[in-house]
């Protein structure tokens, strides 16, 4: 499986690295003279994000370094763009042109918000598009915004979704014969997870972001709560049975009753109950409380510093984390019985 590379920053590298780790020859091609501008603003993250992969340094402008590369597209199985709307078109790599000489390609665009549209050239990062789908808003606080979710979840997401559409393009060209474009957007791919949010908007008759918000953010039972020795648990004790081992492990006696059992019950109190909760945990260190939910049965877990996470327990076990050349990476997430992984070693470039 060939895969040429045209994608910089985050959004389009994250996912033909998957796709290199899953097996695939990755081939970058980069702008000369200094390549992708993450190698000199950010070199771990280049080289993490980039790593089993090879490189050429290609001016598309120049038609000698034109042809080479578009000898290299006849032979690709895949072309994964992030440029905005028409960039690559314009250099004589777009679409149409390389359906005319390569009719098995699957040919991805990345953008932020599609190819087309009337914001298709709008510029964009990360936190804007997680607003334009309303994710930002459900998150708020009170009457402001979060102004950060810790990791970039509208550029990891889109590219999950690319990776999908490529194997489900290549999956049909075995049937077909004939490759076909993709065109995925960011903000797009956000907007798909509002869906169980907008079903329930809809059940509960929300109408107002003050009540949206509170549908999001209030459940009973689930959030996240400091303990006496300052240390962070989470507990999401929604179901009923969750519910009454969590009653009786933090012995919330005001709650153990009947008027409580049941969550449509339990949810009209949202607030009370983690009052509640938060000030039993008050009084508990964590490591205790933890042991105890855990034995009970109750969906609880501590809140994992990203510098402890090589050496959780689950994730070890597991064998997810590998030494790279960009510091220690996940590696692809999926356990396949009878695919050999790549170790993750091989320098990007």
């Amino acid at each position: 499986m060939r895969v040429l590379d045209f994608s910089e920053l985050l959004p389009g590298p994250f996912m033909t690295q998957s796709m290199a780790e899953l097996g695939a020859e990755v081939l970058k091609i980069e702008r000369p003279p200094h390549g992708d501008p993450v190698r000199r603003s950010a070199p771990s993250l280049y080289a993490a994000m980039n790593r089993d992969k090879r490189s050429h340094f290609a001016d598309l402008k120049d038609a000698t370094a034109r042809d080479v590369v578009l000898a290299l597209a006849d032979e690709a199985d895949v072309l994964v763009e992030a440029y905005r709307p028409g960039v690559l078109e314009r250099l004589g790599f777009g679409w149409a042109a390389m359906q005319a000489r390569n009719p098995r390609m699957v040919y991805l665009s990345l953008s932020g918000y599609g190819a087309d549209g009337p914001w298709a050239q709008r510029p964009g990062h990360d936190l804007n598009y997680l607003a334009s789908a309303g994710i930002v808003a459900l998150a708020a606080k009170e009457a402001a915004p979060s102004p950060s979710f810790g990791v970039p979840i509208a550029d990891l997401n889109g590219a999950i979704y690319a990776l999908a559409a490529v194997n489900a393009a290549l999956f049909q060209r075995g049937h077909t014969g004939r490759g076909q474009r993709l065109d995925v957007s960011l903000a797009e791919s956000s907007l798909h997870g509002i869906n169980p949010r907008l079903a329930m908007f809809h059940q509960l008759e929300a109408q107002t972001l003050v009540e949206q918000r509170a549908i999001a953010q209030r459940r009973p039972g689930y959030g996240t709560f400091l303990c006496r020795d300052d240390a962070w648990l989470t507990i999401g004790a929604l179901e009923d049975h969750f519910w009454q081992a969590l009653v009786q492990v933090l012995g919330l006696s005001d709650f153990m009753g009947d008027a409580h059992r049941a969550y449509a019950q339990r949810h009209a109190s949202s607030t009370a109950i983690n009052a509640a909760i938060a000030a039993a945990l008050a009084q508990r260190e964590l490591t205790d409380v933890l042991a105890a939910l855990v034995a009970a049965g109750v969906p609880a877990e501590a809140v994992c510093a990203p510098s402890d996470l090589p050496q959780h327990p689950q994730w070890a076990a597991r064998k997810l984390f590998i030494d790279t050349p960009g510091g220690p990476q996940v590696r692809f997430p999926v356990q396949m019985e009878g695919t050999a992984w790549r170790s993750g070693r091989e320098k990007a470039g």
